[in-house]
């Protein structure tokens, strides 16, 4: 016979996220919300906690929660500034290519502009579906019209 798995304070923090995240979605009233938490922080063990939130949908919850939309935006921005600092690169080593090849061997044209081109429109292309794919925190949704 196996004893039940003691609950930490990570685990009644987490219980407690999930609970105000049910709250402020609807799921639950404040006197229930209130009665739950209370009980969170009482708790001994995991069995108690998972007790709390086995009627409200803790997949949607955690889907929705505000600092996982943050860090997907932050990982958005990191790809899109790598992808910025690897075209950066590459434009001072094909403009340096042929200043080298100009000053050498006198041929002026100027060949850059097509991998820069190129690069640039990919990197258009990353950056204007990241900027726009994820909600900003400071941009309000349009309400809905009705006509």
């Amino acid at each position: 016979m196996t004893s039940p798995t003691r609950a930490g304070d990570r685990d009644r923090e987490s219980t407690a996220t999930l609970l105000g995240q049910a709250l402020a979605e609807g799921y639950l009233n404040m006197p229930e919300y209130e009665n739950r938490l209370q009980t969170a922080f009482t708790a001994q063990t995991a069995d108690d906690l998972r007790a709390l939130t086995t009627d409200l949908p803790v997949a949607e919850l955690r889907r929705n929660d505000p600092r996982r939309r943050a860090a997907r935006r932050a990982a958005v921005r990191r790809s899109v500034q790598l992808h910025l600092a690897g075209y950066l690169a590459m434009v001072v080593i094909v403009l340096a290519v042929w200043l080298v090849v100009g000053l050498t061997a006198g041929s002026w044209y100027f060949w850059p502009i097509w991998p820069i081109l190129g690069a640039g429109i990919g990197l258009l292309g990353h950056a204007a579906p990241a900027k726009y794919a994820l909600p900003s925190p400071c941009r309000p949704l349009r309400p809905h019209r009705a006509r």
